[in-house]
């Protein structure tokens, strides 16, 4: 690595994704970059897979949520002396591509994250119907709550410089977490920029994705814990 990021890794939270998980590490590893996958109690392979394919395995023995796995893989980085980090999701749907494209954002002194968004010019994303409307559901409390103007508010590709990484300290978990991850970003007071990314859904990875009662649960839970704080 050139320029100020010289230890990056990537950060995966996986629940019971042992059909997948070994293609996704290893096209992490081939892209050139160290990988810590979060074991979050899976019932399945998924850890074994992971370790085989050449990730650093971190296991939680009972399920946490991804909010808690995507906590203790930043934790993990940082006590690796990471001096960047990306977070990716476990279900295949991101291309190691984008990894460099968000470190290169985070590059420039004084940008401490980069968001990943479907939304953007060069980006692109086959959304079905209802994921749109859960997202822009989402987009538009993220953007009423926190002020920031970001164009796609949950998207597991995500960058962060060592810094950055220091004013996250996640709680929530399924979809909440990625609401969380922004509120602490203009908490913090750290610059951010999005960066255009492509998402490659499949059968699999839709059937793994947040269904709309759930969703609609949790964005409720995220307005009344801000109304009571």
């Amino acid at each position: 690595m050139t320029g100020r990021i010289r230890n990056p890794w990537v950060v995966v939270a996986a629940y019971n994704e042992a059909p997948v998980i070994g293609s996704v590490v290893s096209g992490i590893r081939r892209a050139g970059y160290a990988v810590v996958v979060v074991d979050d109690g899976s019932s399945d392979r998924t850890g074994d897979v992971a370790l085989l394919a050449g990730a650093i395995v971190v296991r939680h023995p009972v399920n946490l949520g991804q909010g808690a796995a995507l906590q203790t893989g930043i934790d993990y980085a940082l006590e690796q002396r990471a001096d960047a980090l990306v977070t990716f999701d476990a279900d295949g749907q991101h291309s190691p591509v984008a990894i460099a494209a968000l470190l290169a954002a985070i590059e420039p002194p004084g940008i401490d994250f980069a968001l990943g968004s479907r939304f953007l010019a060069g980006a692109t994303a086959n959304l079905p119907v209802s994921r749109h409307i859960l997202l822009s559901a989402a987009l538009w409390f993220t953007r009423a709550s926190t002020g920031l103007p970001v164009t796609d508010t949950h998207n597991g590709l995500r960058a962060m410089t060592a810094r950055g990484a220091r004013a996250i300290s996640l709680r929530q978990n399924r979809m909440a977490h990625a609401s969380e991850i922004l509120h602490q970003i203009a908490q913090s007071r750290l610059r951010f920029v999005e960066v255009p990314v492509n998402i490659e859904y499949s059968a699999y990875s839709l059937a793994k994705g947040q269904r709309i009662t759930d969703a609609l649960a949790i964005l409720i839970d995220l307005f009344a814990r801000r109304l009571y704080r």
